[in-house]
């Protein structure tokens, strides 16, 4: 049994040259929008566009935002100003108690380290001292009380 040579080449697809042509035109397109994107005149007018947009579109952006708090403070539910100031507080406490760990961690190596100090020098009995002997106080007798 021979080899088939028909089965080394690829089927006959006539849509291919359109294919080629798509391609080859996608890549002179794209070559040619990243030469006009990269200019200055385009980032000039674009620049110009958004400006412009914002301008026109920032009273009723203001107005949507008037309305939402509105209706959110009927709902009784708290606004994104609320929330954003609870993350805020919420960061700051978890900031603080960061601090504090640290301060602990600190303190308890301290008396860690002090403790290991007093137990590495030797112990010594304390000197007795001569027994003291209380001092005279005088006492007041106590007025006696009666009836006025």
């Amino acid at each position: 049994m021979a080899d088939d040579p028909s089965k080394d080449k690829k089927p006959f697809d006539p849509t291919e040259p359109w294919r080629g042509m798509r391609d080859a035109y996608l890549d002179t397109w794209a070559k040619s929008m990243v030469e006009m994107v990269n200019t200055d005149a385009y980032a000039q007018a674009t620049g110009a566009m958004l400006d412009s947009y914002l301008a026109v579109s920032a009273p009723f952006r203001e107005a949507l935002e008037k309305a939402m708090l509105k209706t959110l403070e009927q709902l009784a539910m708290p606004s994104r100003a609320d929330v954003v100031s609870i993350a805020e507080r919420m960061t700051n406490i978890e900031m603080r108690l960061d601090d504090l760990d640290a301060k602990l961690d600190a303190i308890q190596k301290a008396i860690a380290s002090i403790g290991a100090a007093t137990r590495s020098t030797p112990t010594r009995a304390p000197a007795r001292k001569a027994p003291q002997r209380a001092a005279k106080v005088a006492h007041a007798s106590p007025k006696k009380r009666g009836k006025k």
